[in-house]
Parts: C-alpha cells; structure tokens; sequence
C-alpha cells in the first residue's frame, strides 16, 4: 500500500545525483509554464532515510519550484522506500540550493 505525506519541499534533501539542484534551465521551463501553481502536480517521490529524514528520487525541478516561489507551503509526496540506515543528510537540503 503506497504511502503519501505533505512535506515542506524545502526541507528535503537531495538525491547525491542532483547535489547541486535543479537544473536551471528545465526549472525556468517549469515557471514559465506553471508559475506559482501546484495544482495537478505529481506527487514527489522519496526515500526516508536514518531518523526519519527524507530524500527526493523524482522530483527535484518541481521540488525547487514549490520551495522557491510558495515556501513553507506542503506538498505531496509518496515514500517509495524505507531504509532506516541510510543517512540522507550528507547532502544538501533544497532551501540550500535554491538559485
């Protein structure tokens, strides 16, 4: 049974792959073509990690645009995997990486 929460896109952390963030170009596609809207937007995939610490795998462009231009509002997310050992703070959160 999959499993859904609202997260603050801001406080996740991001995959090691996209350590960097979203990448800049498709994040101002995604702008120009959404905006500020969340409406009808995918719910973000992610992994909880060590202490219950949250990863992005899908989802980093439309994470960044939710934190950028409606911080602090929850979005959804599905956990598609639990590993408790692993420690998903060695990378940066996307409130740090926002452009």
């Amino acid at each position: 049974m999959p499993e859904f929460l609202n997260v603050d896109p801001g406080e996740l952390h991001l995959p090691p792959s996209r350590s960097q963030g979203a990448d800049p170009a498709k994040l101002a596609r995604q702008i120009a073509k959404y905006g500020n809207s969340l409406d009808g937007m995918p719910p973000l995939q992610i992994t909880r990690g060590k202490d219950g610490h949250l990863r992005i795998n899908d989802g980093v462009t439309r994470a960044t645009r939710a934190a950028k231009l409606r911080p602090g509002e929850l979005i959804e997310a599905e956990i598609i995997h639990t590993l408790p050992r692993l420690d998903v703070t060695k990378t940066p959160q996307v409130k740090d990486m926002l452009p």
